[in-house]
């Protein structure tokens, strides 16, 4: 699982790691509920209640891949260590986390289009991380 806030490159990240370990990719922004979605496009950050059933959601993805004996390379925010807990379904899940500086990120996510995610949520992000101590 790659994690981090909006903007950190997870994507990319997540991609490319896919594409070299010649595993599958998916990016838990495209499994946020309508609601969840319409919330940040109206600028209004999620609550843990809001994202409890998309944390189900992402949790019963990896399990189903790996009870298939499939590997899965996830983007996912995961902020909290709540979250990662959650996820954490398996002891085969290794977290890398991205790093970055506040003004480097805002300034990403300033340029990007065609995502919901507005730039003002980008400090609610922050104030909701929690830098894991156990990631890549």
């Amino acid at each position: 699982m790659v994690l981090g806030v909006s903007g950190s490159g997870k994507s990319t990240v997540g991609e490319a790691l896919a594409g070299a370990l010649g595993w599958p990719f998916a990016d838990a922004d495209d499994f946020h509920p309508a609601t969840n979605v319409a919330k940040m496009r109206a600028g209004i950050p999620l609550t843990d209640a809001d994202r409890a059933p998309w944390l189900a959601t992402l949790r019963e993805l990896m399990a189903q891949a790996l009870a298939g004996g499939h590997s899965l390379v996830l983007a996912c925010s995961a902020l909290k260590q709540a979250y990662r807990d959650r996820l954490q379904v398996d002891a085969r899940v290794r977290f890398v986390y991205l790093r970055g500086d506040r003004d480097l990120i805002a300034a990403r996510i300033a340029a990007r289009t065609g995502h919901y995610m507005p730039p003002g949520l980008l400090q609610s992000q922050f104030d909701a991380l929690e830098e894991p101590d156990d990631a890549l």
